[in-house]
């Protein structure tokens, strides 16, 4: 099966963003070519991607997003089901990972991470039942668990959910490994 990626068109979509008028001072003049994330809005609920940047705990995600050059993408309408990494759930990586993985040469290997947190979709809490399976934006599943009323992402523990303008941000205690490509 060809390998489909929706983050190019979600580019796109940012592309045709216009400015209401007599809203001028909700914009920022942004640079030719940026995305939705650079449109300034202190007033509205935060999307995705903005939770992440204002969560002390997530700054190593928000690294990985920039350097992934996803930041556009997730800033979008979505909606979006993001399963989102606690900087401890990175340290819990071996040694050296997230350095690996933040250089250049392995962008692709970076990207195919990201994408498996991601779920086009918004899947609330009271839609969680046990055994449900979500195909990620990297075409990989994961399996989400409810047992007690505990949710748990292929075995990682959800900390907490937070409700964001372009879809719903679950904290989890794990990176999610993709399963190797046979």
């Amino acid at each position: 099966m060809k390998r489909l990626s929706i983050i190019p068109l979600l580019l796109l979509l940012a592309c045709g963003q216009q400015q209401a008028p007599g809203n001028e001072s909700s914009v920022a003049e942004a640079a030719p070519g940026a995305g939705q994330s650079a449109v300034q809005d202190e007033t509205s609920e935060r999307d995705v991607v903005r939770v992440a940047v204002n969560s002390p705990v997530h700054t190593t995600l928000v690294t990985a997003l920039k350097t992934a050059e996803y930041v556009d993408a997730l800033s979008n309408a979505g909606p979006f089901t993001v399963f989102a990494p606690t900087n401890e759930a990175f340290d819990k990586l071996p040694a050296g990972t997230v350095e690996n993985l933040l250089k250049p040469e392995n962008k692709d290997a970076l990207r195919n991470i990201l994408e498996y947190h991601v779920y086009v979709g918004v899947i609330t809490e009271a839609m969680v039942q046990d055994g449900m399976t979500l195909n990620q934006v990297n075409l990989d599943n994961i399996t989400l668990n409810k047992k007690d009323g505990k949710i748990t992402v292929n075995g990682a523990n959800v900390l907490g959910v937070v409700k964001a303008s372009n879809g719903v941000v679950y904290v989890i205690d794990a990176v999610l490994l993709p399963p190797e490509k046979k």
